[in-house]
């Protein structure tokens, strides 16, 4: 029987977390193959240190075993990977329950994913549309109050919700550019500088990013570039959901003087988002789409892409930078 190191872990008291440590310990190799966790067609005997490993919901993380390839080595070790699990969401109205479907999602701020969700869907537009949420580990209720219109039928009919897909199901094409939201602020103006500082706030608060490199980020800026609240998760749209979201439960909307910031690419599902709450820029990391740029130009947002402390590109609402 062969032996080969790997490495190990050590608990950080300050932070809770896992963290890769300097010692090593032996890994088990037999005749029928390497005892790696069933990573490939290995042995039901394989070790199972880290198999059971819980999420930590608070980094939105959990462990899984991995083999790591690096300069000619193999390596034995945990990983952290972002977590992914599935939310049912339901309506209640009048007595009666309507069940919306499944979203997959980073767990928390479930609440916050569900009410962004319902307002971008026209559903809800501030917090007296409901009475009340009532949220448990993988599912979410909203009652809504009697006065509050809601057709069950066409939501269901225009929605499919997935963590890539923010829209998939639309009915009918031709209205997509054709959308309702609060008229958007014009008395103010941003620079390259207020631009490139809320780009850079917002990486600095990625923190599940910063374990797992596999979430999305939304932020809220102020003007001067300052970011105000951010949201992570594994679905683009989900993040600006729970942005939203959290917006509307602290009754902060419509958005008036601020930016929302997206860590990737600015796609015409979020653009539509950022309009029907009220911002008036959006900053994109990535690139844009086309729809994104003809919608924000029809509805007059701000949209600028590319931006880092370098450079950025304006597409449209050229009229609100200097």
């Amino acid at each position: 029987m062969n032996v080969i190191t790997t490495s190990t872990t050590s608990t950080v008291a300050t932070t809770g977390r896992l963290k890769p440590s300097p010692s090593i310990m032996p890994m088990l190799r037999g005749d029928d193959g390497w005892y790696l966790n069933g990573c490939g067609a290995f042995s039901s005997m394989a070790i199972t240190q880290y198999d059971t490993t819980l999420a930590d919901y608070v980094d939105k993380t959990v462990r899984r075993p991995s083999i790591r390839a690096e300069n000619g080595e193999t390596y034995r070790r945990p990983d952290s990977v972002s977590v992914e699990a599935a939310l049912s969401i339901a309506i209640e109205k009048s007595g009666q329950t309507y069940e919306l479907g499944i979203t997959m999602r980073t767990p928390c701020e479930d609440k916050e994913l569900v009410i962004g969700f319902l307002h971008s869907e026209g559903v809800i537009d501030s917090v007296d549309c409901f009475s009340s949420v009532e949220t448990s580990e993988d599912r979410v209720v909203v009652h809504l109050l009697d006065s509050t219109k809601f057709d069950p039928e066409e939501l269901t009919r225009r929605t499919t919700m997935t963590s890539s897909c923010g829209i998939c199901g639309k009915d009918s094409i031709s209205n997509l550019l054709h959308i309702h939201g609060p008229e958007l602020c014009n008395d103010f103006s941003i620079t390259h500088e207020e631009v490139s500082r809320a780009v850079s706030g917002l990486r600095s608060m990625q923190s599940t990013f910063d374990i797992t490199g596999g979430t999305h980020a939304c932020g809220r800026a102020s003007v001067d570039g300052v970011i105000t609240d951010v949201r992570e998760d594994i679905g683009r749209h989900n993040a600006m959901d729970k942005l939203i979201g959290s917006a509307i439960l602290k009754r902060e909307t419509p958005i008036g003087r601020e930016l929302v910031v997206v860590s990737g690419r600015a796609s015409f599902e979020l653009v539509q988002k950022a309009l029907k709450v009220g911002f008036p820029v959006m900053v994109s990391v990535g690139a844009p789409s086309s729809l994104a740029v003809d919608l924000a130009n029809e509805h007059g947002l701000t949209l600028v892409s590319f931006a880092n402390e370098d450079r950025m590109t304006i597409f449209s609402g050229s009229n609100r930078v200097c």
